[in-house]
């Protein structure tokens, strides 16, 4: 397991939005990658390099950009690479009605890209 130094991740998870972002009228409550373990840790590791290499937006900014398009609340959030190389932002929204709905936005533009419902 690699070691980070402790102000390098303060400012990530400072500028990725890690420890809290709000969406809508809640709020998104996410554990230090260092708690969370498994595949939240590689998604945590996956896009710090990609901000840093600049494929990726912070997830703050992200946010704020998508917001009003998301239609509810922001319960959960997920960052992976399609196959042509395209990293992407998977929210998963608890809209108006209950419903569960995946929110997958461009990490580099923060374009929506698509939307399934649970």
């Amino acid at each position: 397991m690699r070691t980070h130094d402790p102000l390098t991740r303060r400012q990530y998870m400072i500028r990725f939005g890690g420890f809290c972002a709000t969406a809508g009228g809640g709020a998104i409550l996410a554990a230090p990658a260092a708690q969370a373990g498994g595949r939240r840790d590689r998604d945590h590791d996956r896009a710090r390099e990609a901000l840093e290499r600049g494929e990726a937006l912070p997830l703050a900014e992200v946010l704020a950009r998508v917001r009003p398009e998301l239609g509810g609340e922001v319960v959960g959030v997920d960052f992976e690479r399609e196959r042509g190389g395209r990293w992407v932002y998977e929210f998963k929204v608890i809209g108006p009605t209950g419903r569960l709905v995946e929110v997958y936005v461009d990490a580099a533009t923060a374009r929506v890209l698509s939307r399934r419902t649970e």
